[in-house]
């Protein structure tokens, strides 16, 4: 099962949508469109997947496409997946900015994802997903905590 994530934003996501319609996926897709209309002929498409769901789907999913939204990436990172990523653009009102263009590149060029780049076919990076083997992803989640406890003790013994 191919699981994709479009994010929360309120702009539609369309052009990856389009994408996978006219790739050679042959086996199921679940999305969470969230305000994304479509009609496919292939894709299972649901409104919103709640976070436990959402934590069961991506562990069940073999390859896990998304937008190019941290937690999104994190996530399916987290459960050990293998992660295709396309940024949504303001170009094409997808988003308010860019920011998913860098956030994207940088998880690419680390090792961590692959990229699905303006006029590259999903079908092209699905075939490079077959000899992917992703960079473990490493939170730092537990560093910045044990940093943030020792700052607040540091700053109650002053006062």
């Amino acid at each position: 099962m191919i699981l994709v994530i479009l994010g929360t934003q309120r702009q539609d996501f369309k052009r990856l949508l389009d994408e996978i319609e006219h790739s050679s996926i042959n086996e199921e897709i679940l999305v969470q469109a969230v305000s994304t209309d479509y009609i496919s002929k292939k894709m299972n498409i649901v409104p919103f997947i709640p976070f436990d769901e959402m934590e069961k789907q991506i562990r069940q999913a073999r390859i896990v496409i998304t937008h190019g939204g941290t937690g999104s990436i994190i996530q399916a990172l987290q459960a050990g997946k293998i992660v295709i990523t396309c940024a949504r653009m303001k170009k094409y009102g997808e988003h308010v900015d860019d920011h998913q263009i860098e956030i994207v590149r940088a998880f690419s060029d680390a090792g961590y994802i692959l990229e699905l780049s303006e006029g590259e076919s999903l079908d092209e990076v699905l075939h490079k997903a077959a000899e992917f083997r992703p960079m473990k992803f490493e939170s730092n989640n537990s560093h910045f905590v044990n940093k943030l406890k020792e700052t607040m003790i540091e700053l109650l013994e002053i006062i």
